[in-house]
């Protein structure tokens, strides 16, 4: 079988007419690809789509870990989960707080019964079990949150990836859409934005709510488990996304290696590497 990864850096939003943040983007999830393909080689799906995710979350040109969005009442809330299409196991961290890297803690969570928590329960359980607090605050989200110029449509990152064995595995990590109110949930610890079985991985980005109204990642995947093929599973589900008019975009494997991506407007970046060759979609 031969090895793929996808990754996907959300859509432009603050930052979208900046070429030079464009460029930067685009550099860097050529680079995290390379990396997370490089890794794959020697560990499962599900191990690399987690380190995908962090090494996106690490990157302040993300939203997502550190440089994550401010909610309304200044606090920085992140999301994340693990999809694993061997095992069919979903975990996830909603609203979480003071952490780096959020998709290790669903990562974690993947050894126990209660394998998607929220709020303080989440931040206790990553306390407990050794994951230190930290800021993941950037001045540029202070300044962009004191001078109330977030956009509400931003950015989610997040992996698919197909290993050597043939398993997939999905992951998903989100700062939030900026300015929402406290305790508000996203899609991206849900099946809605992030979903895996043997058959086909997907991860989305954009509007959670928009997400969760067509339960998009879920939709895709069944569609494709059902027969469909990558393209006309997308075409079904993005035209139910776009009775609502939504905001969305996603990127998916199949279980015979092939890549699809699709978003609802063109300001998503994307890039995947099959080994041979990069391909870097905005």
């Amino acid at each position: 079988m031969k090895t793929r990864v996808i990754i996907h850096g959300g859509f432009f939003s603050e930052s979208s007419t900046s070429m030079e943040t464009k460029i930067a983007k685009q550099n860097a999830l050529r680079e995290i690809a390379g990396k997370a393909y490089t890794y794959l080689q020697d560990h499962s799906a599900a191990e690399t789509v987690v380190y995908a995710v962090a090494l996106l979350e690490n990157d302040i040109l993300f939203n997502a870990g550190t440089g994550s969005q401010i909610q309304s009442d200044g606090k920085i809330r992140m999301s994340a989960s693990l999809h694993d299409g061997n095992t069919l196991k979903f975990s996830g961290v909603i609203n979480v707080e003071h952490v780096q890297n959020p998709i290790y803690i669903a990562e974690h969570l993947m050894q126990v019964d209660d394998r998607v928590l929220g709020g303080e329960g989440a931040i206790r359980y990553a306390r407990e079990n050794g994951f230190e607090n930290y800021n993941p605050e950037i001045p540029q989200r202070r300044n962009e949150y004191e001078a109330k110029l977030a956009a509400s449509r931003t950015s989610t990152v997040g992996c698919v990836a197909l290993d050597a064995e043939g398993r997939l595995s999905a992951a998903t990590s989100t700062g939030g859409k900026g300015f929402e109110i406290p305790g508000r949930i996203s899609d991206s610890a849900t099946t809605a934005g992030n979903f895996c079985n043997a058959d086909c991985g997907v991860s989305c980005t954009g509007v959670g709510e928009d997400i969760v109204s067509v339960a998009l990642a879920t939709k895709i995947v069944t569609r494709v488990s059902d027969g469909l093929t990558l393209e006309k599973a997308f075409e079904k589900s993005f035209a139910e996304l776009k009775q609502i008019d939504g905001f969305a975009g996603a990127i998916a494997i199949d279980k015979n290696g092939n890549f699809f991506h699709q978003d609802s407007h063109p300001s998503m970046v994307f890039a995947s590497f099959d080994g041979e060759e990069f391909e870097i979609f905005n």
